[in-house]
């Protein structure tokens, strides 16, 4: 059987997202299994579908968390989100660090006093006297992100 182009374009789209659920064929709920709506790759459905199961039919967390082909962790991991964020709760968070952890205070204070300094330093100079000085590989365009954060932020103070 022909795979429906929507639904190609529809599975890339959760991908990018991270709404893919990686194990679709977990999935045992009925109506993931038995009605086209209803679609087992859709992270953000299933959990919605699981915590509606528990809340409104009274279902048990460990029988839905099985049927909908996620942990029990993974259910009251969404249940708090979602009580606290509505629906965009059940989206999964990017993974990765949320800051610069290599840029630290002590670090962009440092790049932004050599910057004054030296006017005519440019990010890949700056990055190799952080290298020298405090032996971290940043990337030049993070330099250039994390002074002109701190730009942002003093250009603020001063109004």
């Amino acid at each position: 059987m022909a795979q429906d182009p929507g639904s190609r374009d529809k599975r890339a789209i959760l991908r990018r997202s991270g709404c893919l659920h990686r194990h679709p064929e977990t999935v045992r709920d009925e109506l993931f299994v038995n009605h086209e709506f209803f679609d087992a790759e859709d992270l953000v459905q299933l959990k919605y579908e699981m915590l509606r199961r528990v809340r409104v039919e009274g279902e048990t967390v460990c029988r839905a968390a099985a049927d909908f082909g996620l942990s029990r962790p993974s259910f009251y991991a969404a249940q708090e989100r979602f009580d606290k964020e509505g629906l965009a709760g059940l989206v999964p968070e990017r993974p990765g660090p949320k800051e610069g952890h290599k840029l630290t205070k002590e670090i962009v204070d440092f790049l932004e006093r050599l910057a004054g300094e030296e006017p005519a330093l440019r990010a890949q100079d700056l990055a190799a006297r952080l290298r020298e000085r405090f032996g971290v590989e940043v990337h030049p365009r993070s330099v250039e992100r994390a002074l002109g954060r701190r730009r942002k932020k003093n250009s603020g103070r001063e109004r």
